[in-house]
Order: C-alpha cells, then sequence, then structure tokens
C-alpha cells in the first residue's frame, strides 16, 4: 500500500514523505523528499536494504525535476550507508557535517564521487534549492555531535532528524501528543545529550514559523498546537547525561 503522505503542496513546491520501506531487522526510518520547480532534494536516504525501494519512489516524485541535493543530518547508516549509491546513479550533491566528511566514505563512498560530498560548518547555512533558500540549522548533540536539521520556509516544515522520533506504532501522523508521548520519551531520554542542548535547540526553534515537525523515525506533527506542545516538551526533558552520570561505574 502507498502511505505516502503529502505534507505540503502548492504551486511548483511539494514535500512528500515516502511510504514506508521495510528495512527488516533495522529501526523504521522516514525519507522525505522535497520539490521546488526544477529541483529536488531528498533528506536522509537511508541505508542500502531500502536504496532500490526508496531512489524508485525518489524518481517518482521529482518528475520533471533534477535532484541536485542530498542532505544527511548526521553519520548514522540509516542515514548515509548508501549515500555512494545516490551519488553514482545521479548527479546530487550530498550534505554532511564537516565533522563527518571523513568519516562517511568508510560506508564505501568511491573515489569518482568524493568531491559532492560537501561540508557543513558548524553554524549551518543556506542551501539553495531551485530559487528557494532551504536552512540548514544546528541541532548538535541532539543527538550526534555534529548534528545538523533543515527547515523549509515555504512549506513551514522543520525537518528535526532523531529529534521528535518515536517507535513502537504504526499510524505516520500524531494526532493526540500525550498519547503518543510513551513512544518517543525512552527515546529522547537515552539518545539526546543533555537538557542544555535541548534548550538551546527549543530556544532556536522558536524562532522559525513552524506548521510540521518531521522527525527521521516514527510520525510527523502537523499543526501548531501540536508544534507547540513538542517544544514546550523538548525544552524541559532532562535526558542524557542529565539522569546518567550515576552509570558511570566500574562494573562488577
Amino acid at each position: 500500500m502507498d502511505d505516502r503522505v503529502e505534507i505540503f503542496a502548492q504551486g511548483d513546491h511539494k514535500n512528500i514523505l515516502l511510504p514506508n520501506f521495510d528495512a527488516g531487522e533495522g529501526i523504521q526510518a522516514n525519507q522525505h523528499v522535497i520539490v521546488h520547480g526544477a529541483e529536488a532534494m531528498i533528506l536522509d536516504p537511508g541505508g542500502h536494504k531500502v536504496y532500490n525501494k526508496v531512489l524508485s519512489a525518489t524518481f517518482k516524485e521529482t518528475r520533471g525535476a533534477q535532484l541536485s541535493q542530498i542532505f544527511l543530518s548526521h553519520q548514522d547508516p540509516d542515514i548515509v550507508a548508501a549515500v555512494n549509491g545516490w551519488l553514482m546513479t545521479t548527479n546530487a550533491d550530498a550534505w554532511c557535517s564537516a565533522l563527518w566528511k571523513r568519516f562517511v566514505p568508510h560506508f564505501g563512498l568511491d573515489r569518482l564521487v568524493t568531491d559532492r560530498l560537501k561540508e557543513i560548518p558548524d553554524e549551518g547555512m543556506r542551501l539553495n534549492l531551485g530559487g528557494a533558500d532551504m536552512l540548514i540549522l544546528p541541532a548538535h548533540f541532539l543527538h550526534s555531535v555534529g548534528n545538523f536539521q533543515l527547515y523549509d520556509p515555504v512549506s513551514k516544515v522543520l525537518y528535526t532528524g532523531d529529534l521528535g522520533a518515536s517507535v513502537g506504532h504504526d499510524y505516520r501522523q500524531v494526532s493526540d501528543f500525550d498519547a503518543h508521548l510513551p513512544n518517543m520519551e525512552g527515546f529522547h531520554r537515552r539518545y539526546m545529550t543533555s537538557n542544555v542542548a535541548m534548550r538551546a535547540w527549543a530556544g532556536m526553534a522558536r524562532q522559525l514559523d513552524i506548521e510540521t515537525i518531521a522527525p527521521q523515525h516514527g510520525a510527523i506533527f502537523q499543526g501548531r498546537d501540536l508544534v507547540a506542545r513538542f517544544l514546550d516538551w523538548a525544552e524541559e526533558l532532562q535526558c542524557g547525561l542529565d539522569i546518567m552520570q550515576g552509570i558511570y561505574k566500574i562494573p562488577r
């Protein structure tokens, strides 16, 4: 069944959450496509097990537009493991944290395409997509040391990577924040570094005009009420070093 989600579509701009492809024993992961005019980009395209299906679905969505950009929020295999295939199959540039540029080739990056793996500076940047500026925003330590998110000002979608991720459910959009909370709370308490990082991120995010938060795992948050609930929750969350100081012990 085609369970793709059309997050936004207006004029020559659209934001699509691709169908949910089975990665076997691997964690579920979302792949997002943005099309603006004659250009398109894919966010966190995934690993080898889903590569062929994601590539086919992406070309279906980008028909009439050139895939020019690949955004890699951080270095995890569910994001970058198949990036060599994407660079060999398309003419797109791939963007990742400058911290990870020398690590990504360990996934098998061919020398013919290494010059198309581009660095994102720590402070983020603007990336032109067919005449529209996408904002690449720092989200370091949430959870990776070199971690970025992407904000699309046309659709007002903030793509948050692992922040907002959820597991253990079969729906693609959150309808009840409180009922959804158990599906993401444990993940965030363990994977996010600290409340210091969460508060810094929330302060930045509140400066954006956000209609949708779209994580890389699980369900998306559509509507300003759900976005506000998520920001409030994230800002106060105790996680990572806040709650794990006692684990630094020599095992018995």
